[in-house]
């Protein structure tokens, strides 16, 4: 380990994420499908842990609390986090019977990859219990973040729960939304277990599919009031192409532009958004500052193949930003 990366892991922790973590393997041919693919890249990934990768990029101590394998691929993850990508694995439990899953990324179509999910027969990230963590950590972390795919099986689940019942709703207690329908029996379990727990979080962060799932609208305006009718401090409904709309409890909106980029890969720059934007909040910046350097971190990311391994730095999202700026 480097010194640097020791020097950032003996700092108070900034932000610990929970759930999905993997071995990506992305297609080094794009446009053709995996049947026609003949190499792959190598990273990590995960939506948990390319948020943690994505903030530690930007200068943070942050961690994941999940669980991988008893393999060489979970070896490999927790040596890179630690190492590489200076993530603080402490909370990275070994699974004794389960694999570490893997994850195939298809370019045939960048802008919208698509994945291939080995998990089967579970994932030892479900299998994470309130034992694997620092209860005092969950408590005091200034921010708490995990997806929905955490509540779709036990005992990921309850662990949730438990976790959210200790932060008693925190400030910075981030809920993102993402669906993902592998993971689930069905849309409508989706919908229940997610509206279990809103009243528990501050802030959601979802696109229109993810909000329908979670609220039923896909119109932002109103999926941002249905969320925050549940008594969060704010909402952020990303909108594709047309930015990000930034809804606030004490009535504030704002519509933040999109950077447009050439497409390399879409994957991970939902990540990238997330990684910035707890920057911004941990930096004391305004939500509405917080998610343009998440719309340019994403955009990014979306600009370049890999996910974790391409998280921009600080003076990447601000040459972005200053240079879309002076194009206007």
């Amino acid at each position: 380990m480097s010194a640097n990366v020791a020097t950032g892991l003996a700092r108070e922790l900034e932000l610990l994420t929970v759930g999905r973590i993997s071995v990506d393997l992305y297609a080094e041919q794009l446009g053709v499908s995996l049947t026609e693919v003949t190499s792959f890249r190598k990273s990590l990934g995960g939506t948990a842990t390319n948020v943690a990768v994505a903030a530690a990029r930007l200068g943070h101590h942050t961690a994941v609390f999940t669980r991988v394998g008893d393999d060489e691929f979970g070896r490999y993850i927790t040596t890179a986090l630690a190492s590489t990508f200076a993530v603080d694995t402490r909370f990275i439990g070994i699974d004794p019977s389960l694999k570490t899953p893997l994850a195939f990324a298809e370019l045939e179509v960048p802008e919208d990859p698509k994945i291939v999910f080995y998990r089967e027969p579970k994932a030892p990230d479900m299998n994470i219990v309130p034992g694997d963590v620092d209860l005092a950590v969950v408590a005091t972390v200034p921010i708490l973040w995990f997806p929905a795919a955490c509540l779709s099986q036990e005992p990921s689940r309850s662990t949730i729960h438990e976790l959210l019942r200790v932060r008693q709703r925190r400030t910075h207690t981030i809920f993102d939304l993402d669906w993902r329908p592998h993971f689930w029996r069905s849309r409508a379990d989706a919908t229940a277990e997610i509206d279990a727990v809103l009243d528990q979080v501050t802030m959601a962060i979802g696109n229109r599919v993810e909000c329908e799932v979670a609220v039923g609208a896909t119109d932002p305006e109103q999926a941002a009031e249905r969320l925050l009718a549940r008594g969060l401090g704010a909402a952020i409904v990303k909108m594709g192409g047309d930015g990000v709309l930034v809804a606030t409890a004490d009535g504030g909106r704002d519509r933040i532009g999109p950077f447009p980029v050439d497409v390399v890969c879409g994957l991970g720059a939902g990540d990238a958004f997330g990684g910035a934007l707890c920057h911004g909040l941990l930096s004391g910046w305004s939500l509405a500052d917080s998610a343009r350097a998440g719309n340019a971190a994403g955009a990014i990311v979306a600009s370049r193949l890999m996910c974790a391994d391409d998280m921009p730095t600080l003076d990447d999202i601000n040459h972005l930003m200053e240079d879309t700026r002076a194009a206007h």
